[in-house]
């Protein structure tokens, strides 16, 4: 890809590095491994022993349990197998490599309503990338509106606007950050200036069209956009509508304010109808696909989230690194980035840095076939879309006008109007075969996932300084959301015939399939999470020990295991640059995750499975409330909802409240505190991370507080449950 000026013995692009505690891990592994086979040993002669149906019952649930823990510790291995780190080395890249040279870069992004996601944040991440330091007439945008939206288009005509003014700006003042809006938030942005001037007067002409809610005559300053907007029809609506195509910038004919070449910028919102699937994300992306193919055809191509802005001007150069090394595999596919976020508080209290999904795991699968794919801040090699690397699929759509044809030709546009139809993929291998998959709702992982067990390769590109920075929910209610929607998607994987188990394992290697595996049945937590939450608490409430009392060996083994798992997880969180705060945050939502997203996904699929219901795919707002992002900053968790999701979180915080109190005053009394050390200690550690619970049922008055409806439906619930559980125990 690209030519270079020296063909033989080039300096390295990039270096890679095996981690020293890698040993560590696998030796871990082995003691690890053992004492958990002692512990189903224990569990089964206490399931044998069991005298009352109650007891057998709890030792058989806990007994389960167990087997889910250890299954899914099992696949953590396949990240701890191997970890590497990698380094790039830009400057060989600039000795060696012509920019002439470089490969054309399209670049994805997708937004989907303006109201939840503001134009104003997908601006500033197309802006970002214009400004990437990489050669302007080999890059461009292209924006995927697939609300429909005619206020996007709009912005986007301001933003193309702005970026004459703002692309050579940065390149003359080589700054860093080429976010606009993080950029004037720093030192030297606030004082630059007319620069300034001209993006706030922008920021306010698009805020106030959002706010009318429509687009007003005397704002429309030219024919040519004028005619874009007569689309927009009474009978246009989000689900039902025609292609709109519109060229914005077009590289060789609009130049900037220094009379340098600008990128492509073209938006697009394909055509949808009621009567067509639109495969939600997926099917935005697959119609990017063609519609770029058919216009810039670059053979590198970046996929953004629309709030997920470049910090640093870089990446693709980085990216380069390995897709123009020439002793790299031919079958790499694609450079993943780590999802960074700003704006987290001190302790990340909803655990939103995700720091073993985007930065701890892909260590580990970068030391095998390489990281899954993350949705955003990946630059993919176009011809991974293909098909497999062996044996490409031909049916591919492929460019067929010539490269210097002008974007808005009638050709050109014409083939792109057509490839962006609802109908197009109508008997095609779309979305199976070729393209981004269908199937899931996580359409990342499925994608990245299915890319692999075709034979492709990836690569984890995790510079110092984050090459992209993200936004992240700042109350519980969406964050809680947002994972139960993932966790739906990973089973829809997982009880497919792609189940990463089976056919995983079999067209890949054993680790890469337990690795794909973990994240398949993140959702199976629930059970484990729920039945340590709840019974050996109702078990101490009625008097029923479960667990070794402390002067019993076996206690020991139950000890280490604890021990062992959660300092290993706290030490690859401090190794990741992690702290004890962010890490304590990090295994309190798993725990909340556990009891409610998690739980809602098993259910709402099980009911899917027998076809009670449906699920579709909800956009995370991106909006951010001025009191929310206040209690966010302090520490404060945010409920304000009636949330089905809040109800057994809080129902789980009394059971262990009440059951903490019992046994301490049983403890008093009988003095069994040998007996009753372990179910004391798990509900006292319960109760620990349930503190942001019981503050706000009982103590806060702001709005952020979880409702009253909420908590007596979670005190019923509870009293049920141990009326329940002291009734049992008499059968």
């Amino acid at each position: 890809m690209g030519g270079t000026r020296e063909s033989q013995t080039l300096p390295p692009f990039h270096k890679l590095e095996v981690e020293p505690r890698a040993m560590l891990n696998r030796v871990h592994a082995v003691f690890y491994t053992c004492a958990i086979l002692l512990l189903f040993y224990h569990r089964s002669l206490n399931l044998l022993h069991s005298t009352t149906f109650y007891y057998f019952f709890l030792s058989l649930s806990m007994l389960l349990s167990d087997i889910i823990l250890a299954f899914m510790w099992s696949t953590t291995q396949a990240f701890r197998w191997r970890p590497v780190r990698r380094r790039e080395y830009l400057e060989n890249l600039a000795r060696t490599i012509d920019d002439r040279d470089f490969p054309a870069l399209d670049m994805f992004i997708c937004t989907a309503d303006p109201y939840k996601e503001p134009p104003m944040g997908v601006i500033n991440t197309a802006l970002s990338v214009m400004a990437f330091d990489y050669p302007t007439d080999k890059m461009s945008v292209y924006v995927s509106d697939d609300g429909g939206s005619e206020l996007t288009l709009y912005a986007f005509m301001e933003a193309a606007k702005f970026a004459k003014h703002w692309v050579p700006f940065c390149r003359e003042n080589k700054i860093e950050q080429r976010c606009p809006e993080v950029y004037f938030q720093t030192a030297d942005g606030a004082c630059s200036g007319s620069i300034k001037v001209m993006y706030e007067s922008m920021k306010d002409r698009v805020e106030r069209v959002l706010e009318r809610g429509n687009i007003s005559e005397d704002q429309i300053t030219c024919d040519e956009d004028r005619n874009a907007f007569k689309k927009w029809t009474t009978r246009f609506t989000r689900q039902d509508h025609p292609t709109v195509i519109q060229v914005l910038l077009e590289s060789g004919k609009d130049r900037d304010a220094k009379g340098y070449e600008l990128p492509n910028l073209v938006y697009l919102s394909r055509e949808k109808s009621k009567s067509s699937p639109h495969q939600f994300k997926a099917g935005a992306l697959n119609a990017l696909l063609r519609v770029s193919a058919e216009m810039s055809n670059a053979p590198v191509i970046l996929t953004l989230d629309c709030d997920m802005y470049s910090n640093d001007p870089q990446a693709p150069r980085r990216a380069m690194c390995y897709f123009m090394d020439p002793g790299k595999s031919p079958k790499l596919a694609y450079v993943q980035f780590p999802q960074h976020f700003q704006g987290i508080n001190k302790h990340d209290i909803y655990g939103c840095e995700h720091k073993h999904l985007f930065q701890i795991n892909p260590i580990g699968m970068d030391g095998l076939m390489g990281p899954s794919y993350v949705g955003t801040g990946c630059f993919f090699h176009r011809k991974a879309f293909h098909g497999p690397p062996s044996s490409p699929v031909l049916e591919v759509i492929d460019s067929k006008h010539r490269p210097t044809a002008s974007l808005q030709s009638e050709a050109v546009l014409g083939a792109a109007q057509h490839v962006a139809s609802c109908t197009y993929e109508n008997g095609t291998i779309w979305g199976s075969k070729v393209g981004f998959r269908y199937g899931s709702l996580v359409e990342d992982y499925n994608t990245g996932y299915r890319l692999q067990t075709e034979g492709w390769e990836s690569v984890f590109c995790n510079p110092a300084r984050p090459a992209f920075l993200g936004d992240i929910p700042i109350n519980l209610n969406d964050v809680l959301s947002q994972n139960k929607r993932w966790c739906i998607g990973l089973l829809e994987v997982a009880i497919s015939k792609y189940n990463p188990l089976s056919f995983g394992i079999s067209k890949m290697s054993f680790l890469m399939g337990m690795s794909y595996a973990h994240y398949a049945y993140w959702p199976t937590w629930a059970v484990p999470v729920t039945t340590y939450g709840l019974l050996p608490q109702l078990a101490l409430l009625n008097g029923i020990t479960l667990f070794p009392k402390v002067s019993d060996p076996w206690f020991y083994l139950y000890m280490y295991l604890f021990v062992g798992g959660y300092g290993q997880d706290l030490i690859d969180f401090l190794i990741a640059g992690g702290t004890i705060g962010r890490w304590w945050s990090d295994q309190r939502m798993w725990m909340i995750r556990g009891v409610s997203s998690y739980l809602f996904a098993l259910i709402q699929f099980t009911f899917k499975l027998i076809g009670i219901s449906a699920f579709g795919f909800n956009v995370t707002s991106k909006v951010i409330d001025d009191e929310q992002n206040k209690r966010y900053k302090q520490g404060i968790f945010e409920f304000g909802v009636a949330s089905p999701l809040f109800v057994p979180l809080a129902t789980v915080s009394i059971i262990n409240l009440f059951s903490f109190i019992v046994g301490v005053s049983r403890v008093l009394q009988l003095g069994k505190v040998e007996e009753m050390f372990v179910q004391l200690f798990i509900s006292g550690f319960v109760m620990a991370n349930c503190w942001p619970i019981y503050e706000a049922m009982v103590l806060r008055r702001d709005r952020g507080r979880i409702p009253i409806r909420t908590t007596i439906i979670s005190v019923f619930l509870a009293c049920f449950l141990d009326l329940a559980a002291s009734t049992t125990v008499k059968i």
